[in-house]
Formats: structure tokens, sequence, C-alpha cells
């Protein structure tokens, strides 16, 4: 099921289950996983996309092998706060992933996550070509992190 509303997004994810973050672009899906407790995001691997049978294929590999409890999608909203096409096509993913789990799968706002991610690279003096390797998964490791930091909160506020 597709929650819009975060709060509800987070009570429906299992207790003691990790979640997949997922910064889903044009060419790759960068997927990073929490721990069961929810308070860490570690980057995991960047898909290659190929056509969305097989991009669905190996997310659900590791969903399985990883446990995941919910599926974690950045929304790459415009500056402004509005949805443009990037985030038309975020949606379209989240929906035909839905056909296929029941897992819960929610939103979050992804604005920068990227720009955070190359800065956090860079001050490791990570190589030009490695950064593009790892970019995405490391972007998604931001989404979901800020995530969980919010879940954490909303569980105990």
């Amino acid at each position: 099921m597709i929650y819009d509303d975060f709060e509800a997004f987070t009570a429906a994810v299992p207790s003691l289950s990790p979640i997949a973050g997922l910064d889903f672009g044009d060419k790759t899906v960068g997927v990073a996983i929490s721990d069961r407790m929810g308070t860490v995001a570690t980057p995991l691997e960047t898909i290659r996309r190929k056509k969305f049978t097989l991009d669905a294929e190996k997310l659900f590999e590791i969903v399985k092998a990883r446990e995941i409890g919910a599926l974690l999608l950045g929304l790459p909203r415009n500056m402004d706060g509005t949805e443009g096409p990037r985030c038309q096509k975020t949606r379209a993913f989240a929906r035909n992933l839905s056909q296929l789990t029941d897992l819960p799968i929610g939103f979050w706002d992804e604005r920068l996550s990227t720009v955070a991610a190359e800065r956090a690279l860079l001050e490791a003096d990570t190589s030009r070509k490695r950064r593009s390797e790892v970019i995405d998964h490391v972007a998604a490791s931001y989404i979901l992190q800020g995530a969980l930091d919010r879940m954490r909160h909303l569980k105990t506020g």
C-alpha cells in the first residue's frame, strides 16, 4: 500500500524490520537499508535500470534477502515544493511496485540529498570515477536517514 502521509507510513512499518530507501532515477535506482532498530541508514548498491520487471526483480531479491519491511522512495520535489515530471515518474514507479508487493511504500522529500551525498564524497576525497559509481546509493542513504530521524521523533514525541 502506498502512503502519501508520512505519519501513516511510519505507523504501517512493521517493528524491528529494516526499511529500504530508494533514490529512483532515469538510469539507476540507489538502494540503502536501515538496521532493524530504524536508527542508521547504510548505502547498499545501485541498480542499473533496464526495464521495470527486471528492476523490480532485482529490488525484490534485496527485499527478500534483507527481510525488508517497507520501501521508502525519495520524492524529488522542486525547490519551491511543487511536484514536476520527476515526481510523477517516481510515483508511477511506486504504483507499479505496489502491484507486486504488500509492503508499505512511502515517500520522503529528497531535495538536495544528491548534493549532500556529493559533498560528503568530495570531503572523503573520493575519486570522480568512484563517486559516479556510488552517488546513487549514498544519496539513498541520505534520504533514508532523514526519514529515520523523523520517524524516531514521531515515535518518541
